[in-house]
C-alpha cells in the first residue's frame, strides 16, 4: 500500500470519527456549563461520568486507531504502534465498551430506542470488549495476524457511531423522526456495514499476506 493511499485511509477514518464527535462535544459542553435539564439530556446531566468517559474514550480510540492499521506507517513506527496499542488503544477501547454497557443498563433511554436496539447495544459492547481481549491473547502468543484481525473488529464496532450518522441522517432529513423499527434498522445498519468492511479488509490483507503460525512454531516462540 503506497503512502498516499495510506494517508487517504487515515483521513477518511478521522473524518468518520469526527462526525459523531461534534454531538459528543455538545453533550460535554452541556455537562460542563450545567445546562438546563431537558427530557433529552436529563440522563446525562444526572450521571455525567459514564457519558464523558465514553465520548472522550471513543475520540482517543478512533483517532489513534486510524494510524494503527496502516502497514507502511506501522512498519516505520513500530515502537509507537506498540506504545499506542498498549497504553492508549486497549485502555480507551475497554473504557468505551464498558461505559457503553453501563449506559445501556442504567440510563433511561428515549421510547424510540426499544428493547431490540438495547439488545444490539449490549451485543456491540460485549463484542468490542471480547475482541480486545482476544487481540491481547493473540499478541501474547505472537500470532500477529490474528491480533490485528481482532483489533480491526473492535475498531469497526467503535466506528459504528460515525457510520450511523450516514445511515440515519438522510432518513431524518427526508422523513423526520423515525419509528422504533426504523431507528433500529438505521443503527444496526451502521454496525453491520462496518463489520462487513472489517471482514473484507481482514481477508484481503492480514490473513492472506500473513497466514497464522502453526501450533509448533507458536510453541517454539513461547520458549524463546
Amino acid at each position: 500500500m503506497n503512502t498516499r493511499r495510506e494517508w487517504l485511509i487515515a483521513a477518511g477514518l478521522i473524518l468518520l470519527a469526527l462526525i459523531p464527535s461534534f454531538a459528543g462535544a455538545f453533550r460535554v459542553g452541556e455537562i460542563a456549563t450545567d445546562a438546563p435539564v431537558t427530557a433529552e439530556n436529563a440522563r446525562f446531566l444526572q450521571m455525567p461520568l459514564p457519558v464523558v468517559l465514553h465520548i472522550v474514550g471513543a475520540l482517543v480510540y478512533a483517532l489513534v486507531g486510524a494510524f494503527q492499521f496502516l502497514p507502511g506507517f506501522r512498519s516505520r513506527h513500530l515502537a509507537w504502534h506498540r506504545f499506542a496499542g498498549r497504553y492508549l488503544l486497549v485502555p480507551t477501547g475497554l473504557v468505551v465498551a464498558l461505559s457503553g454497557l453501563w449506559m445501556t443498563a442504567f440510563y433511561d433511554v428515549p421510547p424510540i430506542d426499544g428493547l431490540a436496539l438495547q439488545i444490539s447495544r449490549y451485543a456491540v459492547g460485549v463484542g468490542m470488549a471480547v475482541s480486545i481481549a482476544l487481540a491481547l491473547i493473540a499478541v501474547a502468543r505472537r500470532d500477529i495476524p490474528r491480533h490485528g484481525a481482532w483489533m480491526i473488529r473492535a475498531y469497526a464496532l467503535t466506528m459504528g457511531a460515525g457510520t450511523q450518522v450516514l445511515t440515519s441522517a438522510p432518513f431524518a432529513i427526508l422523513f423526520g423522526t423515525p419509528s422504533e423499527f426504523w431507528r433500529l434498522v438505521q443503527m444496526d445498519a451502521g454496525w453491520l456495514i462496518n463489520i462487513v468492511v472489517a471482514e473484507i479488509v481482514i481477508r484481503r490483507t492480514l490473513m492472506r499476506t500473513h497466514p497464522a503460525p502453526s501450533p509448533a512454531s507458536v510453541g517454539i516462540a513461547a520458549h524463546e
